[in-house]
Formats: C-alpha cells, structure tokens, sequence
C-alpha cells in the first residue's frame, strides 16, 4: 500500500514536472519570434500619377511658385514710418526658419519668402512680386545650393552668378539694400549624391564676397561659422548635412543681425 502510494505520488511529480517544462519551452519560443515586419505603405498607381500630374502642371502653369505667397502679400500692410522691414528671400531653408523668426527677432518687422526646393533663377522671376512689392529696406538673399544639386537643371557657377547679380541690380535699382548670404555648407545632397559640392559652394560664397565689395552689399558670411573640416554641415547642427536645426538658426540669427544693421548704415 505505501509502496503504491509512493509510486502514484512519482508519477504525479513526473507529469507536473513535464507540464511546467512544456510551458516554459513555449513561453520562451514566443518569446524569441521576431516582431511581424510592416511593410511601408506604397502610393498607388493612381496617387503617382496625380503627384506627376500636380508637378508637370506646376512646370508648365507656375514654374516660380508666384502662387505661394500672391494672398499673404496682398494682405500685407505697407511699412509704416521708419519701419526697418527686412524680407528674406531664399528656399527651404529660409522656409523653415521663418517660423522662428518671432523668437529669435523679437519685434522686428522681417518676413520669410522662401520656398523649398528653389533655384535662382525661379527667384529671379518672384523678386519683384516677393520682394520689391513689399517695400522692405533690406533684402537677405540665401540661394544657390539647390542650383548647385541642379534642382531645375544643369547649372554652372557663372550662371549662379548672374541670377545673384540680377537680384541685387533689382534692389538696388528700388532703394533696397542687400545682404548676400554665403550658401550654407553641404559635404554631399542626399537626394543627389555624388556631385561633390563643397569646393563649388566655397568658390561661390568667394565670388559673393568679393561682389558685395565692389557693389555696395552686405556679405553674410554663415559658411565659417557651421562648417566642419570637410567642407559639409556641422553634425549637431543639421539632421541631414542641408538643413539646419533649431541650433544652426540660431548661430545664423545673430550673424543675420549684425548684417542687416550694416546694411542699414548704408
């Protein structure tokens, strides 16, 4: 009798033993499978050929994007007495620091009219309706690195050039004052890579320099102030080697600044 007793106790031992271990070799199986992947979504045939109509039609119907700022001006006020207004004219770069502009120029009348992924020569067209229509004392133009990623186009430097030159012919010929702005640093364009644009970027911000001397401007130099020893964008102050952040807009507000004041002394 307890010899039979002890083997049904064993044989229950046994099974709870087998049973634990059975749940634990499962609870670690689903433990190591790997998360389900998901797959992003992709547009569908219809959405592209919508995104490629929407541009062509844009190429064809508004190639400088006179569309983008037409209502905010006509809504603006012209400057009242002794308002120094400052209008700054560039691509996504100037876009996305005009959002800042209430906190890192408090109080100061300047107005963003940048629009991503622009070239020179699509500014040249919106100058006058973007700028001079505005009335502003100075202009700050930053423009010439999506020329040199070849945005719309092959572009040389000479042909860079002559787009600047004209843009600040425009304001001076209309008593505004100019600020060129250096092209800001970029080691490579993620969305063209390859093209080595760092040599071409100094050569240029060289060039608007010694124009400014000659003409008149005002040369803001943000080039040596966020450049790494390769000629690109300092890390921590670019998420992508183009565009800065928060902590690049504000090593570039103060230089700002000390430009537009010199342009003002004028």
């Amino acid at each position: 009798m307890i010899a039979r007793t002890l083997t049904l106790r064993s044989t229950i031992a046994a099974l709870l033993l087998c049973i634990a271990f059975t749940a634990r070799a499962g609870a670690q199986q689903r433990a190591v499978q790997p998360a389900p992947v998901v797959q992003p979504v992709q547009p569908s045939a219809e959405e592209i050929a919508k995104r490629r109509a929407a541009q062509e039609d844009k190429l064809h119907n508004d190639w400088a994007n006179l569309e983008r700022f037409r209502d905010a001006n006509s809504k603006l006020s012209p400057p009242v007495k002794n308002e120094n207004r400052v209008v700054f004219l560039g691509n996504s770069i100037t876009e996305g620091w005009a959002p800042h502009f209430a906190t890192m120029f408090p109080g100061k009348p300047y107005i963003g009219r940048g629009i991503g992924g622009q070239t020179t020569p699509q500014m040249l067209v919106r100058f006058r309706q973007d700028v001079i229509d505005l009335k502003p004392k100075v202009v700050v133009i930053l423009a010439g690195t999506n020329d040199i990623a070849g945005n719309t186009g092959p572009s040389t430097l000479e042909m860079i050039e002559d787009n600047l030159a004209s843009m600040a012919e425009l304001a001076k010929s209309n008593g505004i004052r100019v600020v060129l702005s250096s092209v800001l640093p970029v080691y490579d364009y993620s969305w063209k890579p390859g093209l080595k644009p760092a040599p071409k970027i100094i050569a240029l911000n060289k060039w608007m320099k010694n124009y400014a001397r000659q003409h008149g401007a005002v040369y803001l130099d943000y080039h040596s102030a966020m450049s790494d020893e390769h000629g690109g964008m300092r890390k921590r102050l670019s998420p992508d080697g183009v565009h800065p952040n928060e902590a690049g807009y504000r090593i570039m507000a103060p230089l700002a600044e000390r430009a537009i004041a010199e342009a003002l002394r004028k």
